[in-house]
């Protein structure tokens, strides 16, 4: 039997028939000088060492196009095509109920996706700009972990292993930034898109498993349903945010604040006669923060810090209500960059969040601190680049470890080679994994 066909999402199928009609409509237009297309071609392999297999082996095209529209308008759109024949990742088609009908991707069998990555007009009003339409927008400065960088969705399909640029979702937006005298920039968002976390399913390769995460039913208990419900009004269920932005004697310092949906669906119990019925269900949250960097010869010293009000945390209290315990959480990273050394970056980071208002049924630690540490060598004239990234938890003793050799062999080629080890405590957000590590191989084409 054929496989079942999904027909393209409304942005998809725009994008494509746009790319295909491009530079027909440039020419008769007269702007195919002002316009750039580009793409990149990528194959990667995992291999899993626990199960001696292939974790994935994906072929990945993304092309690009970049117009400019006049003094004052560029625009540009990023699709990515992807295969994986594995099929572990996001095993069979992903119903995609945490989507925006806008950013959902298309699916051609169980193996192959489309998605249209971004695709937004750039307006420069003299000394206003603004970018309107799909794409990321960037808050904070923290490796392998995030504190103010919510604004954006993550991908969890590969846990947290992917570069972030990959592994965020871009939302459709509005994003303004408007100059403040001569040291100063106002940054507004305003994001109709109610589109959330991307969450493994139950059969993928790195499905969460950890009690932090995923609610534990009492054995032999039924499961009598699993109601999954996201907010869906244009106006009303909107997320809005601001950022001030100024330099101060060689600081550069950040003031932030985001009204918006957690991207982690809350997951609620409800115990009825015969069973266990669970919700999940998205919750406003206020993140008010600010960020700081300044340099000091070979030395970076930057953090940033932020408060989220309405979090809400599992708990294992047999008789709590619906299995949750809300409070508020503040979240800070400090981290210390030293370049000294020749082509040599070495950065360390503590992470630390608080639970305010902390029950001691919750399934974590009310003070949770996490240190991560980076290397990256450039070696042969900057050919050759080693990156070293470890993210160790301090509650539980697990953690993760990131090595990757990027080698550009020629100016558009370049070839990757890569280990992710996890390990410790079972129960740890990185320890669910212990048994996923994997030897990962890349080969990226530019045109």
């Amino acid at each position: 039997m054929l496989p079942e066909r999904r027909s393209l999402s409304p942005s998809v199928a725009g994008l494509i028939t746009a790319c295909c009609l491009l530079p027909e409509l440039a020419a008769a237009q007269g702007v195919l000088d002002d316009t750039e297309f580009s793409a990149l071609l990528e194959t990667r392999f995992g291999w899993e060492t626990e199960r001696d297999d292939l974790q994935f082996g994906e072929v990945i095209f993304t092309p690009e196009v970049n117009m400019d529209l006049g003094e004052l308008l560029q625009l540009n759109g990023i699709l990515r095509f992807r295969g994986d024949s594995e099929d572990r990742l996001e095993p069979g088609r992903p119903e995609e109920d945490n989507r925006d009908a806008l950013s959902r991707r298309a699916f051609i069998g169980d193996d192959v996706d489309i998605e249209l990555r971004e695709l937004y007009l750039d307006i420069d009003l003299e000394e206003v700009f603004i970018r309107l339409g799909k794409q990321q927008v960037v808050w904070g400065e923290a490796d392998g972990l995030k504190v103010l960088d919510v604004i954006n969705p993550q991908s969890f399909r590969e846990f947290i292993l992917p570069e972030f640029e990959d592994s965020r979702i871009p939302l459709w937006s509005f994003n303004s930034e408007i100059p403040i005298g001569e040291d100063s920039l106002l940054q507004l968002l305003w994001i109709p898109d109610q589109t959330y976390d991307d969450i493994p399913e139950a059969d993928a390769a790195f499905a969460f498993t950890a009690p932090r995460l995923v609610p534990a039913l009492p054995a032999g208990t039924p499961l009598l349903g699993n109601e999954f419900r996201r907010p869906n009004s244009f106006v009303e269920d909107s997320d809005a945010g601001a950022r001030f932005t100024t330099f101060l004697e060689g600081w550069e310092l950040s003031a932030n604040y985001f009204f918006h949906y957690s991207d982690r669906p809350v997951v609620r119990r409800s115990v009825e006669p015969g069973g266990i019925r669970l919700s999940q269900s998205y919750e406003r949250t206020h993140l008010i923060g600010g960020s700081f960097n300044n340099a000091f010869a070979d030395w970076v010293l930057r953090g940033e810090a932020g408060y989220s009000s309405d979090r809400f945390f599992i708990t294992e209290e047999a008789d709590d209500r619906d299995g949750v315990v809300e409070s508020g959480e503040v979240s800070y990273v400090l981290g210390l960059d030293y370049q000294g050394f020749s082509d040599t970056l070495l950065s360390a980071q503590l992470f630390q969040s608080l639970i305010t208002d902390y029950d001691e049924g919750i399934v974590q630690d009310q003070l949770e601190t996490s240190a991560t540490f980076l290397l990256e060598r450039n070696f042969m004239n900057e050919t050759l680049k080693l990156s070293l990234l470890v993210i160790q938890s301090l509650n539980l003793g697990d953690g993760v470890a990131q090595a990757e050799l990027d080698y550009q062999f020629t100016s558009n080629v370049n070839l990757t080679l890569g280990a992710d080890i996890f390990y410790g405590d079972e129960d740890g957000l990185y320890g669910q994994f212990r048994n996923r590590d994997r030897v990962t191989f890349g080969v990226t084409v530019g045109f």
